[in-house]
């Protein structure tokens, strides 16, 4: 028995010792070891994507400083902190596919009544058998507040996440960054079509999907984009610069020809007005001078007085006589 016994307790030693070894397999193992290396860098990509909240050095084309929103979404974006970027974008699809397929109100409703029951029956239930209440040891000694220094920063960040969308909207629409408004423009104008028969979240999710993984597919393949972009550019700086020097060329076989023609029809016109001036002059000259000659004679004209003239006196005007007339007589006529 004794026999039995020892071997029980060397059966239980071994197990012990089976259990520590797998456990310290498991958390000092290889796969362990990679799983706190991963955490560890995760929390490292964490706290510099915290950390990149700073105001940019460079001021917006007006002058003004840009928010701490904006280095912070550009570095998120960039992919920098591959592991704090890929959290960003997991956690926003899964929010996406929430509101999509969970009903949250109901959820937050059910929640609260399920919790609110638990505690109720809870405390009275510990009144009842223990003349005191399980929610009563629970609650804390003070209750949780919210500092002012606190809900002040809350309310700063909040300023600063609004006039980060405000000055980014108005810098999109003033083409502060002619790319990226032709980008949101050509976005835009795919989203109007897409909206028909895309519902909203499914437009959530691309436009999601497109504002994480583009730069990341810039990133990885930078120097094959850079090289087709610059040929690109050079295509379209040739074509430009042909469609300039043909329209230069036309500009001035226009304006040649141009100062052609008036050159052209102003000679005329003073050839004409030369011609036609002098002919009517001499025309006038001629007929007059051909009047006076041939025309015009001495009989033509009267004899001119040779004596003085003499002047006669004038007859006496006779007085003017009235004549009175009776009543009952018409008044004579003048004659």
């Amino acid at each position: 028995m004794a026999d039995d016994y020892s071997n029980g307790s060397t059966n239980l030693d071994a197990l012990k010792n089976n259990a520590a070894s797998a456990y310290d397999a498991v958390t000092r193992g290889p796969v362990a070891q990679n799983v706190a290396d991963q955490s560890a860098k995760t929390v490292d990509e964490l706290s510099n994507l915290s950390a990149s909240r700073r105001t940019p050095s460079t001021p917006a084309a007006t002058g003004q400083p840009l928010t701490h929103y904006h280095s912070f979404f550009s570095e998120l974006l960039s992919w920098n902190n591959p592991r704090a970027s890929a959290i960003a974008y997991l956690s926003i699809v899964a929010a996406i596919f929430s509101v999509r397929y969970l009903d949250m109100l109901r959820l937050g409703f059910k929640l609260t009544w399920m919790v609110l029951g638990v505690t109720v029956t809870a405390e009275v239930a510990g009144k009842t058998i223990l003349n005191q209440g399980l929610a009563t040891q629970l609650r804390p000694r003070k209750y949780y507040t919210v500092s002012k220094e606190t809900l002040d920063s809350a309310i700063g960040d909040v300023h600063e996440l609004v006039n980060f969308f405000v000055i980014e909207a108005q810098r999109i629409l003033f083409a502060e960054n002619v790319y990226i408004s032709g980008l949101v423009a050509i976005a835009a104008f795919f989203a109007y079509y897409l909206v028909k028969i895309v519902p909203y979240w499914g437009l959530a999710l691309i436009a999601t999907t497109l504002a994480f993984l583009g730069p990341l597919v810039y990133k990885t393949n930078k120097d094959l984009i850079d090289a087709q972009l610059h040929r690109a550019s050079e295509i379209i700086g040739a074509q430009t610069a042909q469609l300039k020097t043909v329209a230069q060329q036309n500009t001035e076989k226009a304006t040649q020809l141009t100062k052609q023609y008036v050159g052209e029809y102003t000679a005329k016109a003073q050839t004409l007005v030369s011609k036609a001036t002098p002919a009517s002059l001499h025309g006038e000259e001629h007929t007059n001078g051909h009047a006076n000659k041939s025309e015009l004679r001495d009989a033509d004209f009267p004899p001119a007085p040779r004596a003085d003239i003499k002047t006669e006196p004038a007859a006496p005007i006779e007085p003017v006589v009235p004549v009175t007339v009776k009543s009952g007589e018409q008044q004579p006529l003048l004659i």
